[in-house]
């Protein structure tokens, strides 16, 4: 399963980055404005829940987008170090590039909250590594030639058959006899 669509592993880093970056970003204002509107003053008057809200994603939108790119560009560089190494790229790289990255991420709360967090982005990536072959397993059958059917030629099927063309069960039956 090689990825023909990705950059190679220097360029690729970047690349996360600068995604999950944005992620990041788009995702943080819409969660940091959604808080900043809840938390703003109750005082009276009309902008003091919007200037919240803003102040709220100016504040803390980029922090989340950097925290985010860390993470991106963290979880890449592993995942570029273990394809370098391993010479191929396969899901257990991605699956150790998660684990690696929580654990990395989290070295200065200690060893057990490291172990922890590894288990856990080791747990995530696996997952998603999971549902992505599951997926892949599914819809693999519709591009099996044994398993596709032969569309008919237009051209070949049989006539209609000659008989009551009629076919709407509404319509008044003419016997010959006009209305009345």
């Amino acid at each position: 399963m090689e990825d023909y669509a990705r950059d190679p592993c220097p360029w690729r880093i970047m690349d996360d980055c600068g995604g999950a970056f944005s992620i990041g970003i788009i995702g943080g204002s819409i969660f940091h404005g959604f808080s900043g509107y809840r938390n703003a003053a109750k005082i009276p008057g009309k902008w003091n829940r919007l200037t919240g809200m803003v102040h709220n994603v100016r504040t803390k939108s980029p922090i989340t987008g950097g925290n985010f790119a860390i993470w991106g560009g963290l979880f890449s560089g592993i995942d570029c170090l273990l394809v370098y190494f391993r010479g191929k790229e396969d899901y257990i790289n991605s699956i150790a590039s998660g684990a690696a990255t929580g654990g990395i991420l989290s070295i200065r709360n200690g060893p057990y909250q490291m172990m922890a967090s590894a288990a856990i982005g080791g747990l995530l990536l696996g997952m998603i590594e999971g549902v992505g072959i599951f997926i892949t397993y599914i819809t693999a059958s519709q591009f099996d030639p044994a398993n596709r059917q032969m569309m008919e030629d237009p051209n070949q099927l049989p006539e209609k058959s000659v008989g009551n063309t009629n076919t709407n069960m509404y319509a008044q039956k003419n016997d010959g006899y006009p209305p009345g």
